[in-house]
């Protein structure tokens, strides 16, 4: 039986604020309220509670880690520039956009890839590890769980570490396409605009920057390389959404941390899980798109959050 909604702003403990972040970071994560105690029960409840506990992680898990997002109030991408992310039909259709947003990530490369996991990611993973966490599917593309070593793990929207051809499917890891940039491009350099960092790790550059960067085909067929994530106006593999479907059906709780859910792709999920009457819980700072199914909302921090619940 479904509970009343409750929601709530988490105090970890008097004179520490939710919104207290390491140094550099600050600026990619939005502010919260102070933690309030009786909080962290319910949600400690509610994730003892679980046996095969389903997680739907999103851009709040990882921006303490460095990594922007894009509509955090603020400091989302949307709210600091007019920059808006790479359409799959223009990167498709375009050789200019393909050397524009490739130059981009050929410079972003060595900083996004240095990116590590925080205290949330690193709690998921213990949480697998003591046999609470069934499933997580995440929205990120930036490899952050799997580096945590988290195994029972679906990319949603793909891996930026991972380049696809669109002529054949060969897969290939994205170092190794960094070296090839390396060697089309010798005496290529740009000074790129550091406040600019994009979600998924391409960095603003001028259009004069660009072009004269040489980006290289598929070494088996010559086909267009991309990399393998789920452009805006693209849709997730058929397969994909069936086998996460599969999981979320053998979960028995449903927890989401750090996602405001805009997107449909994510979305479809909490609305299988109401349908199946699955509670939910949500854990991100401010609204989301599926507040109105949840039985508890926490607005917080999810590595302060995530670190203090016990997978009992």
């Amino acid at each position: 039986m479904r509970l009343p909604r409750r929601s709530f702003a988490l105090n970890m403990a008097p004179g520490i604020r939710a919104s207290s972040v390491p140094a550099g970071m600050a600026n990619f994560v939005p502010a919260s309220s102070t933690i309030e105690a009786h909080a962290l029960e319910q949600l400690q409840a509610f994730a003892s509670r679980a046996r095969r506990l389903f997680v739907v992680s999103g851009a709040g898990v990882s921006t303490e880690s460095g990594i922007p997002d894009y509509r955090s109030e603020g400091v989302g991408l949307y709210a600091r520039t007019d920059r808006r992310p790479m359409q799959h039909a223009e990167f498709v259709r375009s050789a200019r956009s393909r050397q524009r947003y490739w130059a981009r990530s050929y410079v972003g490369w060595q900083q996004f890839s240095s990116h590590k996991p925080n205290a949330a990611h690193k709690a998921l993973q213990r949480w697998e590890g003591k046999g609470k966490l069934h499933w997580l599917v995440t929205q990120n593309v930036d490899a952050l769980h799997s580096k945590a070593g988290q195994k029972r793990l679906t990319e949603l929207h793909g891996c930026i570490h991972r380049v696809v051809c669109l002529g054949c499917g060969t897969v290939s890891p994205r170092e190794e396409l960094q070296r090839r940039f390396s060697a089309l491009n010798p005496n290529w350099g740009v000074q790129a605009l550091a406040a600019a960092v994009a979600p998924d790790g391409d960095v603003l550059l001028e259009d004069e920057q660009v072009l004269h960067f040489r980006v290289p085909s598929c070494e088996e067929c010559g086909g267009i390389l991309k990399p393998e994530v789920t452009f805006f106006g693209d849709n997730v593999n058929k397969a994909t959404v069936q086998f996460v479907h599969d999981r979320l059906a053998e979960s028995d709780a449903v927890l989401v941390a750090g996602s405001s859910l805009q997107v449909y792709s994510a979305y479809r999920f909490l609305l299988a899980a109401s349908d199946r009457k699955i509670p939910i819980a949500i854990l991100n700072i401010g609204r989301t798109r599926a507040d109105h199914l949840a039985e508890l909302k926490v607005s917080g921090r999810c590595s302060k959050v995530l670190s203090v619940i016990q997978p009992l």
